[in-house]
């Protein structure tokens, strides 16, 4: 699996066991940064790589780690296609890709540690979605409700 993966300063830390977390699973790890820790860098600007990345299907799916998770989640579900989500238990990141499409994981790294991170991410990358019945139907409705802005905003 190609993963995207990126992190701002708060979660700078975090990225790096998760990127070798990522090799040992034999993903192709694509890092967009932070390569380097900036006290001074924004979230948008990696959630936004990540969430290209995705989008464009150079990645099969992603992951962004900031502070909290939240600002990260807010940027990377501005892009089309993209289903963000902060999942800090394991049953939201397996059940959020099952029923939800979710192709983005965002972590805070002030919320979890180390070890709980990489079960969340085992989870979010073990699942698959269930693309049918209800889990079909719901996931076209959200993607008529994003068509449907596109239009209102072109």
């Amino acid at each position: 699996m190609r993963i995207a993966i990126g992190a701002d300063h708060a979660g700078y830390s975090l990225k790096t066991p998760l990127v070798t977390l990522l090799q040992s699973r034999n993903d192709e790890v694509i890092d967009v940064g932070a390569h380097s820790y900036d006290p001074e860098d924004d979230f948008p600007d990696f959630a936004k790589l990540v969430a290209d990345a995705v989008s464009s299907n150079h990645a099969d799916r992603g992951i962004i780690v900031c502070g909290s998770g939240v600002g990260a989640s807010v940027a990377a579900n501005k892009v089309t296609g993209i289903r963000a989500a902060i999942c800090h238990d394991s049953y939201s990141a397996h059940q959020g890709v099952e029923h939800d499409d979710l192709n983005v994981l965002c972590l805070g790294s002030r919320i979890v540690g180390e070890e709980v991170a990489f079960e969340l991410v085992t989870s979010f990358l073990n699942a698959t979605f269930i693309d049918r019945g209800k889990y079909r139907r719901r996931l076209d409705k959200i993607i008529d409700i994003e068509n449907s802005q596109k239009n209102t905003h072109s």
